[in-house]
């Protein structure tokens, strides 16, 4: 194969920082509110009404059975004509990824806070706290750091899933490399500084995990 590399198909600063732009922010945005809704769907999957357990067990079932391209393609097309609304891409994007999130950080929450000693419990009643104090001054601090690998590793995830935003249209990296592709013919060249935006954006976040594993191992081994 004599393929000639022609690198100057990508020079085009003005799409790929809106691009990168649009990748961030909906990267970072979808991250911190998938946590906050997994956060407190963890919370009602520990209740012991039953009442508010099953309706976040379906959802926690949806949302992680069924791929993240389907839930964004779910709420572009499917849900407006169910419910008669128009919902612009940005907002159906931004929904099927922040709940795919919160599906999967929900067990991750609900996992960390039921890993904790049930002497911790004990203890936090003796101080006569209320549940919620208990929760936010011993539970949930202690968890957190039980929590925070995992947590990371799927915002990671979380972030290359920000790829399917170009089904529907929403110009982000994969968008651009598209439509760029579409224009020069070129998907190696154009493919390839795709994938080297992700790495730049993915890898430090990827290397804070993996550096907090190794010190949460080596804390536990001298504990």
């Amino acid at each position: 194969m004599n393929y000639q590399f022609d690198w100057s198909v990508v020079w085009d600063p003005s799409a790929w920082i809106q691009a990168i732009g649009v990748t961030l922010a909906y990267g970072l945005g979808t991250t911190i509110a998938g946590l906050i809704l997994g956060l407190v769907l963890g919370l009602l999957l520990i209740s012991r009404y039953r009442l508010a357990r099953q309706p976040v067990l379906l959802f926690i079932g949806i949302f992680r059975c069924t791929p993240a391209l389907i839930q964004i393609v779910w709420f572009y097309y499917a849900f407006p004509m169910a419910l008669n609304i128009n919902m612009p891409a940005w907002l159906a994007a931004g929904c099927g990824l922040t709940f795919y999130m919160a599906a999967f950080s929900a067990e991750i929450f609900r996992g960390g806070i039921q890993s904790i000693e049930k002497g911790q419990w004990n203890a936090s009643r003796s101080l006569c706290f209320s549940y919620w104090q208990s929760m936010r001054y011993v539970i949930l601090p202690q968890a957190f750091k039980r929590m925070t690998a995992p947590l990371v590793n799927q915002s990671i995830i979380q972030f290359k899933n920000t790829s399917l935003l170009s089904v529907v249209s929403v110009h982000d990296i994969m968008f651009t490399a598209s439509s760029l592709t579409s224009a020069t013919f070129r998907p190696l060249e154009l493919f390839t500084f795709a994938s080297l935006l992700y790495i730049i954006i993915i890898w430090p976040m990827a290397s804070a995990a993996y550096q907090f594993e190794i010190r949460m191992g080596s804390g536990n081994s001298h504990s």
